[in-house]
C-alpha cells in the first residue's frame, strides 16, 4: 500500500440522488440492459500510461505532478504497480491496459528492458490473481524513446526495425501471460515530416511485414486475443500511415491481414482524421474490423489531441448505438485513454475522472438501448431502403448497365426523390438522449 489514495472510499452506485461526490449516479454495474449487465456492456478499462505515468508536461510546460512513484528504479515500478492496483480497488472496474515503459524502468539495452518487464509482469500478475482487474489490451511504446524519432516498423535503418520486433515480441509476451484480451499496435511515430527524406513504398513494405510477423507470432505462442491497430492521422508526425479507419482497412487488405486484425478506434484520433468517432465505430463495423474503443474527447478550440476524459452524453451515446448496433464489445472494452488537466494536483481528481466518465458512459450507453429497444429509427432506416427487397432491384444488382437502361426506357422510370427525414430523426433521437 502506498497510502496515495488514503481516505478515498471505494466507489459505489448510489443513484442520481447521491450526495456525495464519491459515487456512481448512472453506472450500476449490476442493472440489466438488453439482457446483459452494465458491466460487461462497457467493459471499462483504466490507462496505466495516463492515469500513474503522465507527469502533466505539454508542448510548452514541464511537469506538474508529484507522485512518489515516479522514478526509474524497479523499486518506483513496483509502488508505480502498488498504486494502480489501490486506485482499481477504488474504482472497481474490470479491466486496465498497459504499454512496457509504463510498468517498468528504461534499462541500458533490450536484454535489461525484457528483464525489467518479466520481473513486473509477474509483480502484476501476483496482484491480479489476489483479486484485481483483468488486461484488456497490451502494447509497447515505439515512440517515446529517441530511438523511435523516424518510427519503428517504418524507420529508415534496419536495427531500429529489429529493436521494435524484439520488443513488440516480448511485449506481446508479457500480454499474453497475463491473460490480455487483445494486443494493440499503434504507430505514434509511424509517418513521415517530409517526403524529401520518404520512401512511401519502401516504408509500407516495411509496415505491412512487421503486421504480419506479429499476427504469425501470435498464433505461434498460442495467444488467443485479438491483434488491434489503432488509427491515428497525425500528432506527432505530419501525416501517420494509420490515418483512419478506411485507410487501416486498406492497408490491411493489401497485406491479406483484414481477417487476422482489428481496430482499437479512438475518440481524439477520428476528431482529427476530420471524422466523427460514431462514423469511425459504423464505418469499422460495416468492414468486420471493429474491436475496442478509447474513450476521450478533444478541446474543440484545438487542433491537438487534449486527451480529455467524456463529459457529454449525445456524444458518447452516438458512439454506443453503434457499438450495439454491431453487436456490443466481444474481446474489447471501453479504455479511458485520458488524462487530468495539468492544474488537477491531487489524488481525488483522478479518482473523480474517472467516476464521472464511467457515469456519462453509463447514460450514453442507457440511452443508446433505449433508443434501439424503441426500434423507431431502425424502422425508418430500413424504410428508406426497402425498395431493394423487391426482385427487380436485386436483379439490377446482378445485371448490366445495357439490361437496367433498357427496363428504365421500357417502363418509363422517371423517380422523383424522397425526403430523407433527417430533422425528423434527430428529434426522435433527442427524445432519448
Amino acid at each position: 500500500m502506498t497510502g496515495y489514495f488514503q481516505d478515498i472510499p471505494a466507489i459505489a452506485y448510489q443513484g442520481p440522488g447521491a450526495e456525495t461526490d464519491f459515487a456512481f449516479r448512472h453506472y450500476d454495474p449490476d442493472e440489466m440492459v438488453l439482457g446483459k449487465r452494465l458491466e460487461d456492456h462497457l467493459r471499462f478499462a483504466v490507462a496505466w500510461w495516463h492515469s500513474l505515468a503522465w507527469p502533466g508536461t505539454d508542448p510548452f510546460g514541464g511537469p506538474t505532478f508529484q507522485r512518489p512513484w515516479f522514478g526509474d528504479s524497479m523499486d518506483h515500478a513496483r509502488m508505480k504497480a502498488d498504486a494502480a492496483f489501490e486506485m482499481f480497488r477504488i474504482l472497481g472496474q474490470p479491466f486496465f491496459c498497459f504499454h512496457d515503459v509504463d510498468v517498468r524502468p528504461e534499462g541500458s539495452d533490450f536484454a535489461e528492458n525484457t528483464r525489467n518487464l518479466m520481473a513486473m509482469v509477474d509483480y502484476i500478475g501476483e496482484k491480479m490473481a489476489a483479486g484485481g482487474p483483468k488486461l484488456l489490451w497490451g502494447t509497447a511504446n515505439l515512440f517515446t524513446h529517441r530511438r523511435w524519432m523516424a518510427g519503428a516498423a517504418t524507420n529508415p535503418a534496419p536495427d531500429v526495425f529489429a529493436f521494435a520486433a524484439a520488443t513488440v515480441k516480448t511485449c506481446l509476451d508479457a500480454t499474453h501471460r497475463l491473460g490480455g484480451a487483445n494486443y494493440v499496435l499503434w504507430g505514434g511515430r509511424e509517418g513521415y515530416e517530409t517526403l524529401l527524406n520518404t520512401d512511401l513504398a519502401q516504408e509500407a513494405q516495411q509496415a505491412g511485414r512487421f503486421l504480419s510477423m506479429v499476427v504469425d507470432y501470435k498464433h505461434r505462442i498460442g495467444f488467443d486475443g485479438a491483434i488491434l491497430v489503432e488509427p491515428k492521422p497525425q500528432e506527432p508526425s505530419k501525416h501517420q500511415y494509420d490515418y483512419d479507419v478506411a485507410t487501416v482497412f486498406g492497408f490491411l487488405q493489401r497485406f491479406g491481414l483484414e481477417g487476422e486484425v482489428r481496430l482499437n478506434i479512438e475518440q481524439g484520433h477520428a476528431i482529427l482524421a476530420g471524422h466523427s468517432f460514431e462514423h469511425e465505430i459504423a464505418l469499422a463495423a460495416s468492414l468486420g474490423v471493429f474491436g475496442s474503443v478509447d474513450m476521450n474527447r478533444n478541446d474543440y478550440q484545438s487542433g491537438w489531441d487534449t486527451d480529455q476524459f467524456p463529459d457529454s452524453v449525445p456524444e458518447v451515446a452516438k458512439a454506443y448505438y453503434e457499438i450495439l448496433r454491431a453487436g456490443g464489445f466481444t474481446t474489447g472494452g471501453t479504455n479511458f485513454d485520458a488524462k487530468l488537466r495539468r492544474q488537477s494536483l491531487d489524488a481525488e481528481d483522478l479518482i473523480l475522472a474517472h467516476v464521472g466518465a464511467m457515469d456519462v458512459c453509463a447514460r450514453g450507453l442507457k440511452a443508446a438501448a433505449a433508443l434501439i429497444e424503441d426500434g423507431s429509427l431502425e424502422a425508418a432506416r430500413a424504410a428508406r431502403y426497402a425498395g431493394w427487397d423487391a426482385p427487380e432491384a436485386q436483379a439490377m444488382l446482378k445485371g448490366d448497365l445495357a439490361a437496367i437502361a433498357g427496363r428504365v426506357e421500357a417502363e418509363g422510370i422517371n423517380p422523383e426523390p424522397r425526403s430523407g427525414r433527417q430533422e425528423r430523426l434527430e428529434n426522435l433521437w433527442n427524445r432519448f438522449v
